[in-house]
This record gives C-alpha cells, structure tokens and sequence, in this order.
C-alpha cells in the first residue's frame, strides 16, 4: 500500500473556498481507490475462511473486476468474473478491462443481461456453486459489511479540518464508510453515477449517521455515460493540475463539486475534500468508445 496524498487544488475560488483532492487512486497501482478499500477486508476473510476462489460480478469495463482478477492473483486466490452481456464472449481481445483481468488469471462467464438480474438470488448463487465449486462471494461493486470497515479507513486524523467531504457514488458502499468515519462537523456529500433515488435505501443499510446528502445533478445522463463538456473539464483539469480523473465517476463528482461551488453552494471560507477513488484503468475503454463516436479521447497519462 502507497502512502496517500492529499493535493491542494491551485485554483481560485470565489469566497475563500479551497479544495483538495485525497489521491486514493494512488494507494495501488492496479487495485487503486476504493476498490482496494473494499476488498482488504474481503480478502483477509476470505483466507480466514480457507477459501481458494474468489467469485464476482460485472460489467465488461468494470473497475471491480479489474480490481479483483489482480487482487486474487497477488493473494493466491482463483478468480471467476460472471460478466453482463453473454454477447460480450468472442470481444476479450477488444476489451481492455476483460483482456487485463484475464491476463491476471480470471476465468469468465459471460450471461445474459436478463440471467444477470439473478444475481443476489440464493438459488442463483446455489447454481454457480454447483459449476464452480466453493468459492468466497465478493458482490458487485464489492460492497458488504467489510468493505464498509474498509471504507471507514479512508478519512484520517489529518482530515479533521474540512468541512465537506464529497464523493462519487455507485453501489454506496465508499460514501457509507465515510459517513460513519466523519467527525461530527463534516457534511458528507455523494455524486451518484447513476440515474434513480434507489441509492438513498442502499446507503441506509450501511451508514449509521445522518450527516449527508446526495446530490444527483451531475451523472451526464447515467451511468458510463459522458459527453464533449466532461471530456473537455477532465482533459483540461489535467493540465492545470496533473490530476488525472476518471469519466465514470470521479471526474463527475469533480466537476459537480466545482459548479456547485461557482454557484455559492457552500458557505464562505469552507474546506472541501475530494476523494478520488481510482478507476482510472477504465479510461482506454472509454477513449475506444470516444474514438467510435468521434468525439475527443481523455488525454491523461495513467
């Protein structure tokens, strides 16, 4: 594990306000952010528990896969992905997040996006268990209680100055254990990724405060979905600051946070603190969409 950075943001910003961005994606470098967060705990379990494979789900550019089929493979654990979209099964070479966690010992399953509905049914989980054999179940996202106590590790003493602490928000998992890690001054803020109100409902299992909100302006239309305004701010934000920024969910929370500011969301003089939470690996998979599209690539160096 790498040593954290908290990087100020040199730009200025109307009433006194300063931001600085906790360099989670730093932390590994192949399972960076809060994917590293999420499975440290899974993984000690995981052996406590004297299982050899590791089991989970996602899409084909899935940060969480990614994360997995490295993780398992620096740990001596098999890998199994069941990814969304059987059509996606001839297409490894042209994919690379797939091709990447193959290169590091994950064998896949491609299904249906109908079947893959299924996938926290227990007789789902029953059938896969019959294919596979035993193996330690690690759910989308990787979210469960352990990654929650992973999750709480991000915020340390040295973040007791900021008033704010915003996030992006996917399954809910991140922002729950900063919630529950806060110190009682801090306003926990998450930008959602994805389009619905559902993830209030998950964020409640988890988070055991009252000390935050979501604010669901800036997923650009849902998930993976990014348009020439984003490209542009993370390209250009990356020349002003060498902070490289994921499209799917960092560089919107960024983005958010910074035209909240401009419209005088928060109060004078307040401190912000930006989590990056790595996915930066997803960015040659986007820049192959962008290229199909024939809109500008992300000129970041990851």
């Amino acid at each position: 594990m790498n040593p954290v950075l908290n990087q100020p943001i040199n730009i200025r910003f109307p009433n006194d306000i300063s931001l600085t961005i906790k360099r989670e994606d730093l932390i590994h470098p192949f399972v960076s952010g809060n994917k590293f967060r999420k499975l440290k705990y899974n993984l000690l379990q995981a052996k406590a528990e004297k299982k050899r494979t590791l089991l989970t789900f996602g899409g084909a550019f899935s940060n969480h896969i990614a994360a997995v089929a490295f993780a398992g493979k620096e740990h001596d654990f098999k890998t199994i992905g069941i990814i969304r979209g059987d059509e996606l099964s001839d297409k490894i070479e042209e994919n690379p997040t797939l091709k990447f966690a193959q290169q590091n010992g994950m064998q896949f399953e491609f299904v249906s996006r109908e079947d893959y509905r299924f996938k926290s049914e227990t007789s789902y989980i029953e059938n896969l268990k019959q294919k596979f054999g035993d193996f330690y179940l690690v759910p989308e996202g990787g979210t469960n209680e352990l990654a929650i106590k992973g999750c709480e590790e991000i915020l340390t003493s040295e973040d007791a100055a900021f008033d704010y602490v915003c996030c992006a928000v996917g399954t809910g998992g991140t922002i729950s254990g900063l919630i529950n890690s806060a110190l009682p001054h801090q306003k926990i803020l998450g930008f959602p990724a994805l389009k619905g109100d559902f993830l209030q409902d998950e964020i409640r299992i988890f988070a055991k405060k009252d000390n935050w909100n979501l604010i669901s302006d800036y997923h650009f239309g849902g998930y993976g979905k990014v348009n020439l305004e984003l490209i542009e701010f993370i390209n250009a934000f990356f020349e002003e600051n060498k902070v490289p920024l994921d499209p799917i969910y960092t560089g919107k929370m960024v983005f958010g946070v910074i035209d909240l500011i401009h419209k005088n969301y928060f109060p004078l003089h307040s401190k912000i603190l930006l989590i990056h939470t790595g996915g930066l690996q997803g960015i040659s998979g986007m820049n192959l969409r962008l290229k199909q599209k024939k809109l500008p690539i992300l000129k970041i160096d990851v």
